[in-house]
């Protein structure tokens, strides 16, 4: 190559210093000046390698911005709070900070953005899951780091996105285990003569989720057309420090932490905005539950917070999940029923009407999915749920005692 070519031609000599140089012009700088990059290598060879390696970038228009000063540190906090936080959902915005600050930083904060490599972050997903993480975590970890690389790549600031080329560890998913229909049937027994009992049905027999649920006011519930509306969502209280940081202690834990996060938004997806028919029995146990709630209201008098929740406390107050997660816990003790989780209630009522031959749709539907990939999570329990549906039927009509044969 000459050492003084043309236009957009790129040159490549041996300098004064022993080393090959390479001049490329990669495009027009933001004064007008062409954007000329240098590279060198101790043969010529290497030289042209490099070379050529910023042609290609340039021919594809992904030539990393000049005098990019980030770090993975300096990057992910902008991503995270410039760029993301801004219009994302606070579980999803807090799910980012914690792989963020948790996991990223720490391992790998110090590299320069541009140097970052697979392996870098291989060796943080296998030293995650060797401490005792969950490959699910380090998942959420690996997503993180792909989603700020995303926009690092759009704005130039790197060539590519390493994190699609790194190997997460794979996720064995778990498997779903709904309640019997025996256990159904002693954990409504049971809520019967539970406060806001209704409220263990409507997950038993409709799968809503536990913030949909005690977001649920009496304005979503039309008794007489036996519908209920799905539009709002209860979340768990997100928090800032009030102190600067100085505490030392977690952000939720600060003597004068500061709530950020409204504790009323919108559904998980636009699946989730749904309504949902109400079975009789339902609607019966609604009816007792509002005379109970207006029985409390009077009691309440001048302390009833008048807010409208279909599910309150004793003065009107809207439920915490904390709250509703130990009333479960306490259904649970009480019905003699093994230790599940409250989301077990929701995996029950999608298998029920999977076994019952609800059309899928129908059942996304209902249970507020957006995709058809969560029904094939389903299908693999629907046999042992069927087998205990035919012995019930036939305990009941070919019992020895009433033989058909008699």
């Amino acid at each position: 190559m000459s050492p003084r070519n043309p236009n957009l031609a790129s040159t490549v000599y041996l300098g004064a210093d022993g080393y090959w140089h390479g001049r490329i012009t990669v495009g027009v700088r933001d004064d007008g000046k062409p954007d000329r990059r240098h590279v060198s290598a101790k043969s010529k060879a290497n030289a042209v390698r490099k070379v050529r390696a910023l042609e290609r970038l340039r021919e594809q228009a992904r030539v990393p911005n000049a005098g990019s000063k980030w770090t993975v540190e300096s990057w992910l906090r902008y991503w995270l709070d410039a760029i993301v936080r801004p219009g994302l959902r606070d579980s999803t915005f807090q799910a980012y900070r914690t792989a963020v600050h948790k996991h990223l930083v720490p391992a790998v904060g110090a590299h320069r953005l541009e140097r970052l490599t697979p392996e870098h972050l291989e060796t943080l997903y296998r030293r995650m899951v060797d401490g005792g993480a969950r490959p699910a975590t380090a998942h959420q970890v690996h997503r993180t780091v792909r989603a700020a690389l995303s926009e690092a790549v759009r704005r130039g600031h790197v060539a590519r996105n390493v994190a699609q080329l790194a190997r997460a560890p794979r996720i064995v998913p778990e498997p779903v285990e709904p309640l019997s229909v025996a256990e159904v049937q002693q954990l409504l027994a049971t809520a019967r003569e539970a406060r806001n009992g209704a409220r263990w049905a409507l997950a038993l027999a409709l799968g809503l989720r536990q913030g949909e649920a005690l977001g649920l006011r009496w304005s979503d519930v039309d008794l007489e057309t036996r519908s209920l509306r799905i539009r709002s969502t209860r979340l768990r209280p997100s928090y800032e420090h009030g102190c600067g940081g100085t505490c030392g202690k977690t952000p939720g834990r600060c003597p004068e932490r500061v709530q950020r996060n409204d504790l009323i938004g919108p559904t998980k997806s636009v699946a989730g905005y749904r309504v949902i028919g109400l079975p009789a029995a339902l609607v019966g146990l609604l009816e007792q539950h509002r005379a109970v709630q207006t029985s409390e209201r009077r009691r309440a008098g001048e302390r009833w917070v008048d807010e409208g929740w279909l599910f309150a406390s004793e003065i009107g107050e809207a439920l915490s999940l904390n709250t509703d997660y130990v009333a479960w816990r306490a259904l649970l003790k009480e019905a003699g029923v093994r230790r599940v989780r409250l989301h077990d209630a929701r995996h029950t009522a999608a298998t029920v009407l999977l076994v019952l031959g609800v059309p899928e749709r129908t059942v996304m539907s209902v249970m507020g999915w957006s995709s058809t990939s969560m029904v094939a999570r389903y299908q693999h329990v629907t046999d042992p749920i069927r087998r205990e549906v035919a012995d019930r039927v036939d305990a009941l009509l070919f019992d020895a005692d009433n033989s058909i044969n008699d």
